[in-house]
């Protein structure tokens, strides 16, 4: 059955962000004939517009009002809503971040619809969508079908393939309303200092959890980052670590902190807590280290290696210094 899909894209730094691509890619494959169109909104709209044509877009729909630069809800709104009726949308797929936690509830109640949140799988079967999501703090997978006219739906990062850029692709351009009047201001913005990679972009996150004893042990689990590729690899924390002031909470991965989908994720010193994983059970592969056998990590894990993280983690470092 054909689906005409709407993505609600991001941009950073004026450029179609990664998870647009994503959403792209994803569209595509569940449009079964349907039309695949983005919605962009704020400075460089019409330019990210000519770069998602290529990942697949063959409707954008643009404002290139400034206003829209910082995201607020109540100005997004109508413009998204304004969105669905141009695209005579019958899926909204929109990124697992600030903007689809907000945006996607609000666009389900306005249509008489539901959100399915923070997905990792969409399938077409049988001619109706399927969505996965995690359920019980990332413990199971739940499937859902939507009932409703329209499906809203917010996807996990790094979870869902883009499209190999067409080069020349284009597609039918149309105007979004400009904002409105908002009921918020943004009085300012403060960015966090952060080297290196973000941990939710990063191919290979290595996490320190409070196994580790003290705050020092996070200077191995730095070292193996290090022996990965700084280009490649990300530190990441446990809450139980960052509530000691052993890691900043930036780093932290859980239900409170950042979602990550490495290909590869290494748990050091981690038991496996059910708000932990929620925050990393999309990795393609999962490694664990901690002495503890019984640990829950290693039900999760594909690797597992039990023993004295100080022992094991120099190793693996030089084991790595050797490949490269």
């Amino acid at each position: 059955m054909a689906q005409n899909v709407l993505v609600i894209g991001e941009m950073v730094g004026g450029a179609l962000a990664p998870t647009s691509k994503e959403l792209l890619g994803a569209a595509s494959r569940i449009a079964e004939g349907g039309t695949v169109a983005i919605a962009l909104l704020g400075t460089g709209a019409q330019a990210s517009a000519a770069e998602a044509f290529t990942f697949g877009a063959t409707q954008a729909l643009t404002s290139g009002d400034a206003t829209y630069d910082v995201f607020r809800s109540d100005q997004w709104l109508p413009a998204a809503e304004a969105a669905i009726a141009q695209a005579s949308a019958t899926v909204v797929l929109i990124a697992q971040s600030m903007v689809g936690r907000d945006l996607g509830p609000r666009l389900a109640f306005r249509n008489g619809s539901s959100a399915a949140m923070d997905c990792s799988r969409l399938e077409m079967v049988g001619g109706k969508l399927q969505v996965t999501r995690p359920a019980y703090g990332g413990n199971a997978l739940a499937t859902y079908e939507f009932a409703s006219a329209l499906a809203v739906i917010t996807v996990r990062a790094k979870t869902q393939e883009a499209l190999d850029a067409t080069a020349g692709a284009t597609g039918a351009t149309s105007e979004l309303p400009g904002p409105g009047e908002a009921r918020t201001d943004v009085v300012s913005r403060e960015a966090s200092a952060s080297e290196g990679l973000q941990i939710q972009d990063a191919p290979i996150v290595v996490s320190g959890g409070r196994g580790l004893g003290d705050p020092e042990g996070f200077r191995l689990v730095e070292a193996l980052a290090a022996a990965f590729g700084s280009e490649r690899a990300a530190v990441g924390s446990s809450r139980a670590a960052c509530d000691l002031g052993w890691y900043p909470p930036s780093q932290q991965v859980g239900l409170t902190g950042k979602v990550v989908s490495p290909d590869l994720y290494v748990a050091v010193g981690i038991s496996g807590a059910s708000q932990h994983m929620a925050g990393c059970s999309g990795a393609k592969a999962i490694v664990a280290i901690n002495k503890d056998r019984e640990a829950n990590i290693f039900k999760s894990a594909k690797f597992g290696i039990v023993g004295d993280y100080k022992l094991v983690l120099p190793a693996l470092i030089e084991a790595l210094k050797q490949a490269r």
